[in-house]
């Protein structure tokens, strides 16, 4: 029971400190959104970390707030959200560093995706029933997240997006042994 409610206490701190940088960005005329990725500007690779912290608005940081508490919540429950989380945060931001397109991309989506796509790439790697119904669970509930894999509009990273839903795929293999014998194998 400690272990679920330090993973829920981390999810929550997690969503208030992108609501605080949201605030600050506000007050500060959005000049934060600098510090997010600019493709292969080593004077921006800073963004690599700083980006999925970074909203573009109160509708942005809505839109993901709400579906990143529920995916990291699903994640938590395998035992991998440190791990999930550090595996997408860094590699989803270093590929849309090195192949994105010429634009600041900012935005915990990537990180939505990677969870997202994580909890589905994990049922089928680990075959346990807590996996299994773990990534209906996220199928089910977030089915539609395939969509903004292949939305092109401008003002959003499908990059980031899906280097996001890859890298979880990747952490799905990564972590293959620990979510194992987080369930009972079928």
């Amino acid at each position: 029971m400690k272990y679920q409610l330090n993973g829920i206490k981390f999810i929550l701190f997690a969503i208030a400190i992108l609501w605080l940088v949201e605030f600050i960005n506000i007050f500060t005329g959005r000049a934060l959104e600098s510090f997010g990725i600019l493709p292969r500007q080593w004077s921006h690779a800073y963004g690599i970390f700083t980006a999925p912290l970074i909203h573009g608005g109160l509708w942005h940081l809505l839109g993901n707030s709400i579906p990143l508490a529920i995916l990291a919540f699903l994640v938590h429950q395998t035992r991998n959200l440190l791990a999930v989380t550090f595996i997408v945060w860094l590699g989803s931001g270093l590929i849309v560093w090195l192949v994105g397109r010429h634009a600041y991309h900012i935005g915990a989506s990537g990180l939505v995706l990677g969870y997202w796509g994580f909890l589905l790439a994990n049922g089928w790697i680990n075959h346990s029933i807590k996996n299994i119904l773990l990534s209906f669970v996220a199928l089910f509930i977030y089915g539609g997240l395939f969509f903004s894999l292949i939305d092109f509009r401008g003002f959003i990273s499908f990059e980031g997006h899906l280097a996001g839903f890859i890298c979880g795929i990747i952490a799905a293999y990564l972590v293959k042994e620990n979510s194992k014998s987080s369930g009972e194998s079928l």
